[in-house]
């Protein structure tokens, strides 16, 4: 005797193992767009807890920089830190400065492996050098007198 139950759940996997099959292929396809145009930390953002300077200014910068030092000296000479509000991070011997800063600049499209201090993120951009971040700070405090 033919088992009508056998044949009715064989068709249903015969119709349902494709369509998880084609979903998991679009996932990854998904997953591997989006690594290659936003960078791996990107994707998995919703994983992490938000970060706690991930709406602030954020000055990265490093001791004995030559021109780290022409931005602090700006700060410094123009009362930068009563007008405008952003936190500074020592990228050296910081591995968490160091993954906010690759974070930021991956954001941006950036090569993490080629950026350096000053760097500057506004919140939504990356500004790079001593004269674009003085530059940037010079707008700010036009703007906030």
């Amino acid at each position: 005797m033919l088992n009508l139950k056998k044949i009715k759940t064989s068709k249903i996997y015969k119709n349902i193992l494709p369509a998880i099959i084609i979903i998991f292929i679009a996932v990854i396809v998904f997953l591997v767009l989006n690594y290659i145009s936003s960078g791996f930390s990107k994707i998995l953002s919703f994983l992490k807890a938000p970060h706690p300077y991930e709406n602030s200014i954020i000055l990265f910068y490093q001791d004995n920089c030559d021109h780290c030092e022409k931005v602090d000296n700006f700060i410094r000479d123009n009362k930068v830190e009563e007008k405008v509000a952003f936190v500074r991070l020592n990228v050296y011997g910081s591995p968490e400065n160091i993954n906010i800063l690759s974070d930021k600049a991956q954001t941006c499209g950036l090569d993490v492996k080629i950026i350096g201090v000053p760097f500057l993120w506004d919140g939504k951009n990356c500004i790079l050098g001593d004269v674009e971040v003085i530059n940037f700070f010079k707008t700010q405090i036009a703007v906030k007198k």
